[in-house]
């Protein structure tokens, strides 16, 4: 696994021994991760930025606001995940993927925490349920 740590390392590591909440972003297969304390970049899209990747880039991670309580999900489906023209579809395999990706890393990291999905990005459940 891949880790870019914003600023550093140190800054990261430093962050977590404080118990401040950071912004973290998990590439789609889980080999790369980009985190940072949330003051250092504010949002997902800035700390691609900061990390030298393409903010437009921004719809190949998994995002989430993490600390030592859980992990915060921004669920935001892109709209050609895994080219699966099926809204729904679309939207349960990129949950099932989401959630068995991000444990793996978050665990892999050290971080043994539940992963919610906060209710402002429930949106894409409302739609999966209107459709069954």
């Amino acid at each position: 696994m891949n880790i870019i740590s914003f600023p550093s390392e140190q800054a990261v590591r430093q962050a977590i021994a404080d118990k401040e909440p950071l912004l973290v972003l998990i590439s789609f297969d889980g080999q790369n991760v980009i985190m940072s304390h949330i003051d250092e970049a504010m949002e997902h899209h800035i700390l691609l930025e900061k990390a030298g990747i393409d903010s437009r880039r921004i719809d190949s991670y998994f995002r989430l606001v993490l600390d030592d309580e859980g992990a915060d999900w921004t669920f935001v489906c892109p709209p050609d995940y895994k080219n699966i023209s099926d809204k729904s579809r679309r939207i349960k395999q990129f949950y099932k993927d989401g959630f068995s990706v991000m444990s793996d890393v978050l665990s892999e990291l050290g971080f043994m925490v539940g992963i919610s999905i906060p209710k402002r990005y429930q949106r894409h459940f409302n739609y999966i349920f209107s459709e069954e």
